[in-house]
């Protein structure tokens, strides 16, 4: 085996232990703006013990990453080192452009991301982090001469520099621990930002938990059985459950936003808007889910709730028709068990790019709404706000607030050019509720109705620098998390359930939250099982106690 030559007197580290403590410093200094910029914010200020800390915290970070290497055969040493460089290019470039966390919750949803996802976030500034900060490294790493050392000098050298580092990274911890209790108590979601080992971290953590975990070898049945309370006419009953994407409640003019977003829904006296309801998340994966959990946001796993009945299961075994239609991203597995239908360009014919427009999920509704015969629910999943291609989510007709961003470098567009094209999806979604509401008013000598909206999570839309969504929910802006949430209900419907429109009127500036949904649905329609309560149900104290369907209804299995 040939060893490197050294000069007689002289210690020389070899080539291959450069590379293996080299490569992590290169992250540290060039894909790591955003952990920098952030713990500066949090942390620095003009004194000698701020620079020592923010000194020590290099060691201690570089540290970590060398961890990604350290351990690896030569074998290995070039193609893991390649990949580590792919991924901390895409994660510096979202965490430079959009503010991303690399957190479990974001990590689901870039497991979860499909191809018409991936084809609308790539731009040239993507493209250019990617050639620059991971091909051209791997380009380099294979290109490098590592020349062969043998094992004793590759452990020697190797766990001498690792030792140093940790005496180091210790004796800082150790010196600057009031600065480092502050740091790790008060700012912890900074260390999602840690590029790329966060990343690697959380992915190999929620691997391991996902292939590892118990199993359940059956759908566990949430709330034991479910009973109907009988209906008080023979008319079917249909609720719209409408559920948005990427709708923040700050654009909603119903909620007192400034600008013209719901001219539509603005002239219905008969509909009624929540103006403080909270999001269980920040991103589709979990908030969607956790929606249809019944548990709350305290309880919720979303792990658990692949293998357990939702609200969907439990309108089906009341004796709902129930359907889903999708044109998003997928229903996350709650409508695993439902009949369900897909909207995009393969088999719908009026869509565009990647995506269809919402309207097309209610192309057969007049149709269906004439000749129901059961009672049913439609569960309508919109594209509505998604980003950043928000001026694909809406036709051109529809571009009331002008100029509008075309382009998923938010950065590089004015920020008033990118609130105007997320107003004009918020615009879209005013004309697609109203119109949803007028087929149902139009059938109400018919049908029963109600429709129910709530998004999923909201965005931000360049505010201290950030975009999208998908932050740790204990450091998300409020914009992140704030949601719109209405109610249109037919008069048949009123008169048949016992709601007093007027007392739900009273409940609009209530804090309410995605935990009400479960709740309120199965309260409206008269369902029940253990796992419902009535303190969280909107229309509970508002059904008129002569009618209300829990103390006169005719409970049956």
């Amino acid at each position: 085996m040939r060893l490197i030559d050294r000069p007689a007197g002289r210690s020389r580290l070899s080539a291959e232990s450069l590379f293996v403590f080299g490569a992590p410093l290169l992250w540290l200094a060039l894909y790591n703006f955003r952990f920098w910029e952030a713990t500066a914010t949090a942390m620095w200020h003009p004194a000698l013990g701020s620079a020592a800390f923010m000194v020590s915290l290099f060691i201690l970070a570089a540290l970590a990453q060398t961890l990604l290497l350290v351990l690896l055969p030569r074998v290995l040493l070039r193609p893991v080192a390649c990949a580590l460089f792919i991924a901390a290019s895409l994660v510096a470039y979202f965490s430079d452009t959009f503010g991303v966390f690399m957190d479990k919750d974001m990590l689901r949803n870039v497991f979860a991301t499909e191809a018409a996802e991936v084809a609308g976030l790539i731009s040239f500034k993507l493209i250019a982090y990617f050639v620059l900060l991971g091909l051209l490294p791997c380009v380099l790493i294979y290109k490098l001469p590592l020349a062969r050392i043998g094992w004793r000098q590759r452990l020697k050298e190797r766990a001498g520099l690792m030792v140093l580092l940790l005496v180091l990274s210790l004796a800082g911890l150790f010196a600057l621990s009031p600065a480092y209790a502050s740091f790790f108590r008060e700012h912890k979601p900074i260390r999602y930002l840690l590029n790329p080992v966060s990343a690697v971290y959380n992915s190999v953590e929620l691997l391991i938990k996902q292939h590892t975990g118990r199993k359940p070898t059956a759908i566990v049945q949430m709330g034991g059985p479910v009973k109907r309370l009988a209906p008080a006419t023979a008319k079917p009953l249909m609720l719209f459950l409408v559920i948005g994407e990427t709708a923040r409640a700050g654009n909603f003019q119903l909620g007192g936003y400034p600008r013209p977003t719901n001219p539509e829904l603005s002239r219905l006296d008969d509909l009624i808007y929540f103006k403080n309801t909270r999001s269980c998340g920040t991103a589709t994966e979990t908030s969607l889910p956790c929606i249809f959990s019944g548990v709350g946001r305290e309880h919720f796993d979303i792990d658990e709730a692949r293998h357990q009945t939702n609200l969907l299961d439990m309108l089906a075994q009341a004796g709902f028709d129930v359907q889903w239609r999708d044109n998003n991203t997928g229903c996350k597995g709650v409508c695993a068990r439902i009949k369900h239908i897909e909207y995009h360009p393969d088999n719908v014919a009026n869509c565009h790019t990647q995506y269809c427009y919402d309207e097309n999920m209610a192309t057969d509704l007049p149709g269906l709404l004439g000749g129901l015969a059961h009672d049913s629910v439609i569960v309508f999943h919109q594209i509505g706000s998604h980003g950043p291609a928000y001026w694909e989510r809406y036709p051109p007709q529809f571009e009331r607030f002008k100029p509008a961003c075309q382009s998923t470098e938010l950065d590089r567009c004015a920020r008033e050019a990118v609130v105007n094209a997320y107003d004009n999806t918020i615009a879209y979604t005013d004309h697609n509720l109203a119109h949803q509401i007028e087929l149902l008013r139009q059938a109400s000598d018919r049908v029963d109705s109600l429709l129910v909206y709530v998004s999923d999570h909201g965005e931000s839309l360049g505010e201290n620098g950030v975009y999208l969504h998908g932050m740790p929910y204990s450091i998300a802006p409020d914009n992140q998390k704030q949601v719109p949430l209405m109610v249109w209900m037919s008069s048949g419907y009123e008169q048949r359930s016992g709601i007093d429109a007027a007392c739900l009127r009273t409940k609009v500036e209530a804090p309410l939250s995605h935990d009400n949904i479960f709740h309120s649905v199965m309260g409206a329609l008269g369902v029940r099982n253990d796992l419902y309560q009535a303190s969280l149900d909107i229309f509970a104290t508002c059904r008129k106690p002569a009618t209300a369907a829990d103390q006169t209804g005719r409970a049956t299995d």
